[in-house]
């Protein structure tokens, strides 16, 4: 039976994946900082007939996240696929002289994306099969700080290391979410009534959708039509309207 690895595994988009990847019969390897929900999570997913393993790890801790990458490099316990979705909103001003925040986003983000996700590709490859997801979102195509760049970078990553990887059998997709209904934006202090109905996404949706995307070998997975359209038109404006709809988005945080 195939396994994943999911780290944020036990709240939004995280806690989707892995509740789909179990209805699709995955073992799961959790991986999330509260031992508490870690193991309420688990327990309803066993409930599901597949094998659950927990791994607590603050991804912020670079020996936590050398010991998932030795995890997921074990070859007597493959991983099959590595979703990359720990994660948090970043709003601190980048004139703020307290830049730890910002070193905390950058360790979880992007510095733990690239070490898992070549400790996962390294036995993917020597496999010859296997996937890296990465959660990026559609905030890497706007300038909103830290959050926006940190994003952008992950796309790019992403699709850097699908190139590297072609021809091995090792797949890799970043998922682009918009605003997804979930308590990240909740806990990011983004109002509900101030994003258009439209808008918003379920998890559920966005899940599906990613996991199609992946079995379609897709390197980049954005949610719905109305994103795709919406981004496209955003890629091909002028740097000064992303900045002013950027602007926009900002002033409607709490």
């Amino acid at each position: 039976m195939a396994t994943a690895l999911v780290t944020g595994g036990t709240s939004g988009i995280g806690a989707e994946f892995a509740r789909q990847l179990a209805e699709r019969g995955w073992d799961l390897v959790l991986v999330a900082r509260d031992v508490a929900r870690l193991e309420s999570t688990a327990a309803d997913l066993r409930g599901r007939g597949v094998d659950v393993e927990l791994l607590p790890a603050d991804l912020a801790d670079r020996a936590a996240v050398d010991e998932v990458a030795a995890r997921l490099e074990d070859r007597s316990r493959p991983v099959d696929l590595l979703v990359n979705n720990a994660g948090f909103g970043v709003h601190h001003d980048l004139t703020d002289p307290d830049v730890s925040v910002h070193d905390v986003a950058f360790d979880v983000m992007c510095r733990a994306t690239l070490v898992l996700s070549g400790a996962a590709a390294r036995g993917m490859r020597e496999r010859g099969r296997g996937h890296v997801l990465n959660v990026s979102s559609t905030a890497g195509y706007l300038t909103m700080g830290s959050y926006s760049t940190i994003k952008a970078w992950v796309t790019s990553y992403s699709q850097g290391l699908a190139v590297e990887l072609r021809g091995t059998g090792v797949g890799v997709t970043a998922l682009l979410p918009g605003w997804v209904r979930t308590e990240f934006h909740q806990r990011a202090g983004i109002r509900s009534s101030s994003i258009p109905n439209g808008l918003w996404l379920s998890s559920e949706d966005l899940v599906a959708a990613a996991l199609r995307d992946m079995d379609a070998g897709k390197v980049i997975s954005m949610p719905t039509l109305r994103y795709k359209l919406l981004l496209g038109l955003l890629r091909h404006a002028p740097l000064s309207t992303v900045r002013r709809v950027s602007g926009s988005i900002r002033s409607s945080r709490s």
